[in-house]
């Protein structure tokens, strides 16, 4: 009897996996289709190149840095200067740098081939104002609620717990862009939810600096401002971390050092 029950455990066991397998060959962690993720990343990825290599040129550097990292457990920290072209921008220098070219997106042939394993943090209520926050969403945005905008309860308790649940999904399948800052104000102070988020996790932690994209675009990121314009985008060498003697403070400290938004930088 005992058998037999074991038996049936151990198929449905199997076949939950199968069916888990089979998922994951066709959706992402956050039930994003992969096919229309690549059409969606490929269509954008068109619609987007001259804004960063053509009346205007994205200056790369430290990109070498990131073929040295594996393929999932990374996290990305970035200043943040408009809501969407500081992530499309990202997305064409991570598809670039998986076909191999080195500090240059100068070969839009890399958007036939896209980097599907890629996430990125966006404010909930931004992504979901409009048809285009919509579909970008669905190209792999971990949406957040800004709580600490809002009354402090449990129900907010409660989503931030969500949330961090969904970034940690997203870092363990790959890689996750994160904003620290949740604005674009600059020098804005660093929001202590992405340290939670590092202790539980335990991601290789890289940062980024970017300078030139308020030049060149509105706040949204979308209405061009400027032409002819040298945006920047500096990937640095992870921070390195100590989880048993950095405190919550010293861990936001280095990341906001990194990132070139602290007060040594004004």
């Amino acid at each position: 009897m005992n058998s037999h029950f074991y038996s049936l455990k151990k198929k449905r066991k199997k076949k939950k996996y199968l069916k888990k397998k089979v998922y994951s060959l066709f959706r992402d962690v956050l039930g994003n289709f992969y096919l229309v993720k690549r059409f969606l990343i490929f269509t954008f990825g068109w619609i987007t190149y001259n804004r960063y290599h053509g009346f205007n040129r994205l200056k790369l550097k430290g990109t070498e840095n990131l073929k040295k990292l594996p393929d999932n457990k990374v996290l990305f920290v970035s200043n943040h200067q408009t809501y969407f072209a500081d992530v499309f921008a990202m997305f064409h220098v991570f598809c670039s740098v998986k076909n191999g070219f080195i500090n240059t997106i100068k070969n839009p042939i890399y958007l036939f081939n896209p980097k599907v394993n890629l996430y990125y943090v966006a404010d909930k209520k931004t992504m979901n104002n409009g048809f285009l926050g919509k579909l970008l969403t669905y190209s792999g945005a971990v949406t957040v609620k800004r709580t600490w905008k809002g009354k402090k309860n449990n129900d907010n308790n409660g989503r931030l717990l969500y949330e961090i649940n969904r970034m940690g999904k997203a870092i363990n399948d790959g890689w996750l862009i994160t904003f620290p800052q949740g604005t674009t104000k600059k020098f804005a102070p660093g929001r202590r939810g992405i340290v939670h988020v590092i202790r539980k996790y335990k991601p290789i932690v890289v940062p980024i600096v970017l300078d030139g994209f308020k030049k060149s675009f509105d706040k949204k990121g979308i209405k061009i401002i400027r032409k002819e314009i040298f945006q920047k985008m500096q990937f640095k060498k992870p921070i390195k971390l100590d989880f048993k003697k950095d405190t919550t403070e010293k861990i936001m400290n280095k990341i906001m050092d990194s990132i070139e938004q602290s007060n040594k930088y004004k």
